[in-house]
């Protein structure tokens, strides 16, 4: 799979602040590519970068396989790292022949198409005032949209919104990326990256501590706990037990990890006691995203 973009170890500092650290990642082609941190962790700066917005003090970045990118790049890159500011008297066909005009791409003949991209061919001549925070964002996305580009750029598109206006953005992404568009969004939900994303890639302090396809950057994992009255004794015998992949001890008590439905705790408890150790606990637990997230994020750089 060919990548759209790719950073080069980019840096960016705001006088003493390090807002980004020599970062470097591919986006996929045709990938919904989330762009994962907590707020303040370099997200928009990121973006801002590799829209021109912003420059970067060391490193650069390629689209399409063009250093920096180029006028013929740029065509093909939709964005919207702010609400435009609309006229909330004006109807959504009106605002979108505006915002064609100034921006120069597509064709006041697209707007009818991208208006039923996003599900408000209904609602075209309506004023913008009227519309839900859900509908004034998938307006938003229709005007990133016109001159149908090949990239979309989009930070934390549904920030703001109710659940039903998320349901609505999650759908439209995924509408658009089965039509081949490439989306790149910035978020500070892992459930929304979790969602709709196929590939992450996760901030913190404006370091890159992973990136990679979602299924395995954020890989669930079987966790099983366990104890015995000879604590030491049972780590080293779970040293030869099979399919684990980690083990961790905190006090009395250690952690046992597997790959996701492996573990088996009438085994784990036979090969102990084979191995003349008796378990006084033996418990088994789901490592969820949100755990794996937070170690990500908490673990790293403090």
């Amino acid at each position: 799979m060919e990548s759209v973009l790719a950073l080069h170890n980019i840096s960016k500092r705001y006088g003493p602040i390090q807002a980004l650290n020599d970062v470097s990642f591919e986006v996929p082609e045709g990938s919904v590519f989330g762009i994962l941190g907590p707020n303040g962790s370099g997200k928009t700066t990121m973006l801002s970068i590799i829209l021109d917005i912003l420059r970067p003090n060391t490193g650069n970045f390629s689209w399409f396989g063009v250093l920096g990118g180029s006028p013929d790049c740029r065509k093909k890159i939709g964005s919207l790292l702010e609400t435009p500011n609309f006229y909330h008297y004006l109807s959504a066909v009106d605002n979108l022949n505006i915002t064609q005009a100034i921006s120069g791409r597509g064709t006041p003949a697209d707007i009818d198409a991208v208006l039923e991209i996003v599900n408000l061919t209904q609602r075209k001549k309506s004023k913008f005032s009227t519309y839900s925070l859900g509908m004034k964002q998938r307006l938003a996305i229709a005007a990133a949209f016109l001159g149908n580009p090949k990239v979309l750029v989009l930070d934390e598109p549904t920030n703001g919104l109710d659940p039903v206006g998320i349901a609505e953005i999650r759908r439209l992404i995924k509408e658009l990326a089965a039509r081949g568009v490439t989306i790149i969004m910035a978020s500070h939900l892992l459930d929304e990256v979790e969602k709709v994303c196929t590939h992450v890639a996760i901030l913190k302090k404006g370091i890159l501590l992973t990136a990679g396809a979602v299924d395995e950057v954020l890989v669930n994992e079987d966790i099983v706990e366990l104890s015995s009255s000879d604590i030491d004794l049972l780590e080293n015998v779970l040293q030869d037990y099979p399919l684990k992949t980690n083990i961790k001890k905190e006090g009395n008590i250690l952690h046992l990890f597997f790959p996701v439905g492996t573990a088996n705790l009438e085994n784990i408890n036979q090969f102990c006691f084979e191995k003349g150790v008796t378990l006084n606990m033996l418990l088994y637990k789901k490592k969820s995203l949100e755990t794996k997230f937070l170690e990500l994020t908490s673990a790293t750089n403090n």
